[in-house]
């Protein structure tokens, strides 16, 4: 009996592997839509575009980018949780839509530890506390300086209610009491041609949206937040080095899929991806927009996303941050 169970399981098994296998070579089966939940031109965009078209090119089906942005993300990735799971449909994750709006929402339409499975990072880059160019600082000493005097009188813009460039800036207004006005934008493009006209005072944005306009003199660069400065902005000190060690917004960019996509293709997407992004011309595209390129596991992947929820969850219950 027992030798008859033995071989029973041994073939459920072969079957099984020889299932997965199949299903690997077969895969994909058409043309495969990546997800951004995000605007056009946005910083995230940016790197779907960037990643989609090698990975089309390696899978031999074109990648076509779909940018459904709104609700702080939450459109464009329940559009990814709700999607059959088989590696037809991924998406861009980022520590708002993976880790933050949980947080800030009562009702969320996907759970993003249940719903979303996790690839990889793809890259990374820092966030830089800019401000306009008729701002009255050109340091942090000096805002912070500012928003004490004037509570209340100054905005910020962000890339939308409960992204990291939202709780970056209310971390560092509440350092002053400054009761700042939030001012939600869809994309990174917008929020810093906002600051650029004069329609909010600053903002916490990505580096490779704001950095052509510190250059062109257009708007100020004041610090970066991250822990440490970085190798594309050596110029730039660390909010932690002013004063402010708390506020870590870091720019990361990652890909995810349906939670239950088979293990196979997860696998086979990973792999593909550390590849793409270990290709010298992809490092030399993504350094030109003050990015570093990731590739980790997803078991890293989902170490990052703990980390954010550990940082931002008492930021959010300080300040009593809801967005329904």
């Amino acid at each position: 009996m027992q030798h008859r169970l033995t071989l029973k399981w041994l073939l459920s098994l072969s079957l099984g592997l020889a299932a997965a296998s199949l299903h690997a070579q077969q895969y994909p089966k058409g043309p495969i839509h990546l997800v951004v939940p995000f605007a056009a031109g946005s910083t995230p965009d940016l790197v779907a575009r960037l990643v989609g078209e090698r990975l089309g090119t390696r899978l031999g089906q074109p990648v076509v980018v779909d940018n459904k942005a709104g609700a702080s993300g939450n459109i464009g990735t329940t559009a990814v949780a709700k999607a059959s799971p088989d590696g037809q449909t991924i998406g861009i994750g980022i520590a708002g839509t993976l880790a933050v709006n949980a947080l800030l929402y009562k009702k969320m339409p996907y759970d993003p530890a249940r719903d979303i499975e996790l690839i990889t990072v793809a890259a990374s880059q820092p966030a830089v506390l800019v401000t306009s160019s008729k701002f009255p600082a050109n340091n942090v000493a000096d805002l912070l300086a500012q928003l004490k005097k004037s509570p209340g009188k100054y905005s910020f813009a962000s890339i939308g209610a409960g992204s990291a460039s939202h709780l970056a800036m209310q971390a560092l207004g509440a350092l002053t009491s400054a009761n700042l006005v939030h001012v939600p934008y869809p994309g990174s493009g917008a929020a810093v041609t906002a600051i650029i006209s004069g329609e909010v005072d600053m903002g916490v944005l990505p580096a490779a949206t704001v950095m052509p306009f510190v250059k062109s003199g257009r708007v100020k660069a004041l610090a970066i937040a991250s822990s440490k400065r970085s190798q594309f902005l050596p110029q730039l000190p660390t909010l932690a080095e002013v004063g402010a060690p708390e506020v870590q917004a870091d720019a990361w960019i990652g890909i995810v899929a349906p939670a239950k996509t088979p293990a196979d293709i997860v696998t086979r997407l990973h792999t593909e991806l550390v590849q793409i992004l270990a290709e010298p011309a992809i490092q030399e595209k993504l350094r030109l927009q003050y990015m570093a390129p990731v590739a980790n596991t997803p078991a890293e992947f989902r170490s990052m996303v703990n980390d954010e929820v550990a940082r931002w969850k008492p930021v959010i219950e300080k300040n009593n941050i809801t967005l329904d």
